[in-house]
């Protein structure tokens, strides 16, 4: 159990939590890393790739860290309004989704917004970036879902759906998604873009994430959270995992073992232990008080050496840099890229919070 895994949480103070994860065979610790005045509003996206942590904000900023250097890498501001959704495309993109209804396709080689495409006529609430990093989903207050084709940067099929949809998520194969409509989540088929089957919680969905392939973990505007099998559409398993709303989720894989992190409004991070042989068996390998509302969740891990000789899911979308002429042209593109190192040092929040200056440490 030699991998380094990290947790990474925003929340309702602005603030972003770094926690390392060390497994052990007596107990589990969590560790704190860093802590971070990350913004000027509260967090509502955070995403993790072997190098980056960004962070989206109701500031209208997305706030990037170089986590091999443990330094702030700058700032990325197109969006008008907040930003809601951040996902990496293998190692060489970044999706961000805002309220202005923006879908932005960002370069990590040189922070360029090399697409700015007006996505939804609403807010965009989700999107999902398909395994092989050829397609994306997003869903928007706009009562439709669309698939995007990366290689070009262009609308690929556009559905209309019968509500706003608040979240959409594709499976680790990627043979199938689920898109959530308040208590409601829909299964899709890749094949033939028609739904499958349809699960109900008893409250609004507030995240999901999938364990495995047919297996799906699901948090609603209460304690619990719940794991359907998505083959016979019935719960597996549920159990109590905060004393107040479970906000995010997230979930790894050390050596056999599925660990689930859930966060919530409790101000707790917890990991738990998922049998995926005997999925009814849950149990709490360790917990951190945060002293904070959380808001948003992800795990970052550095690239194994296993992994570099695997290559198992392709880079995607090498054509989006190539020069092809953006849907909308990112008139508005402005990048601050920090050319002077600013270490993350760890800190309590017991000290108060200062607002961070650039090229000014972080106290």
């Amino acid at each position: 159990m030699g991998d380094q895994v990290e947790v990474v949480a925003g929340s309702y103070e602005q603030i972003v939590f770094g926690y390392r994860v060390c497994p052990s065979e007596e107990e589990w610790r969590i560790e704190p890393v860093f802590t971070h005045h990350a913004h000027t509003a509260s967090l509502s996206a955070v995403a993790a790739s072997e190098q980056f942590i960004a962070t989206g904000s109701k500031d209208e900023t997305v706030q990037l860290y170089d986590m091999n250097t443990r330094t702030e890498h700058g700032a990325l501001l197109h969006h008008n309004g907040t930003v809601s959704c951040l996902e990496f495309c293998g190692t060489s993109h970044l999706l961000s989704g805002g309220e202005d209804g923006l879908l932005c396709v960002w370069s990590t080689k040189t922070w360029d917004c090399l697409k700015s495409i007006k996505a939804h006529m609403g807010h965009i609430t989700s999107l999902s970036v398909h395994p092989s990093g050829k397609l994306a989903l997003s869903v928007g207050t706009d009562k439709k879902l669309r698939t995007w084709n990366l290689i070009d940067g262009r609308s690929a099929f556009v559905k209309n759906i019968k509500q706003d949809a608040h979240l959409v998520l594709w499976s680790p194969v990627g043979d199938k998604y689920v898109v959530v409509m308040h208590d409601k989540l829909d299964i899709y088929s890749l094949e033939s873009a028609s739904i499958t089957g349809t699960l109900t919680y008893q409250k609004r969905i507030s995240s999901i994430r999938f364990l495995k392939n047919t297996l799906l973990a699901v948090a609603g505007d209460d304690e619990y959270v719940k794991v359907y099998d998505l083959i016979s559409e019935k719960c597996i398993c549920e159990f109590r995992a905060h004393e107040n709303r479970v906000k995010a989720m997230e979930s790894f894989m050390i050596d056999e073992l599925c660990v689930l992190v859930t966060a919530s409004n409790d101000g707790f991070i917890k990991l738990w232990k998922f049998n995926l042989e005997n999925p009814e068996v849950v149990c709490l390998l360790s917990q951190v008080n945060t002293i904070a509302r959380l808001t948003c969740l992800s795990v970052w891990r550095p690239k194994t050496g296993k992994e570099l000789s695997g290559e198992q899911i392709t880079q995607p979308a090498s054509v989006l840099s190539a020069g092809k002429e953006a849907l909308l042209s990112p008139t508005r593109k402005r990048v601050r890229i920090n050319m002077e190192k600013v270490v993350l040092k760890d800190f309590s929040l017991r000290k108060p919070a200062k607002k961070m200056k650039k090229k000014q440490k972080v106290q």
